[in-house]
C-alpha cells in the first residue's frame, strides 16, 4: 500500500466524489465556504441521536478507541470552521468531538452514508 504524507491511498469512489461534490461542496470557492458546505451537508444528514464508537486517537479528545458514545447532534457552527465536531453529553454538558475520530455503530442510512462521505473526505486528505 502506497502511503502519502502518512495517509493510506485508499480507491476513489466516484459515486461519492459526486455527491460530495455536488450536495456537500457546491459552489464552494474557498475553504470558509467549504467548511460551511460541509457543516450544513452534515446537519442537514444526521438524524440526531446516533451511537457511534471511537475509531481512532486523537489528542483533542477524552475517547480511547472502542469507546461507545451516543451522538447528540453537531457542535455549533463556529466550532467547525477547520473540522467537523459533533456533540455527545460529558459531564451534563455537551462536548464537542473530531467527526472523523468515530464510525456509525447504529443511525439510520442517511445519516450512515453522511459520516462515511465525511471521513472519506479525510481519508482522501481533502482540505477545506
Amino acid at each position: 500500500m502506497v502511503e502519502w504524507f502518512g495517509r493510506p491511498e485508499i480507491e476513489t469512489d466516484e459515486v461519492r466524489e459526486r455527491r460530495i461534490t455536488m450536495e456537500a461542496v457546491v459552489d464552494a470557492y474557498d475553504e470558509q465556504e467549504r467548511a460551511i458546505g460541509w457543516y450544513y451537508y452534515l446537519e442537514r444528514r444526521l438524524d440526531s441521536p446516533f451511537l457511534a464508537r471511537c475509531a481512532t486517537r486523537r489528542s483533542t479528545s477524552p475517547l480511547k478507541v472502542g469507546d461507545e458514545i451516543e451522538v447528540i447532534g453537531m457542535a455549533p457552527v463556529e466550532d467547525c470552521e477547520h473540522d467537523m465536531f459533533v456533540e455527545m453529553n460529558w459531564d451534563d454538558e455537551g462536548l464537542a468531538i473530531p467527526l472523523s475520530q468515530l464510525e456509525v455503530v447504529d443511525a439510520d442510512d442517511e445519516t450512515r452514508e453522511a459520516v462515511e462521505d465525511w471521513l472519506y473526505w479525510t481519508k482522501k486528505g481533502y482540505k477545506f
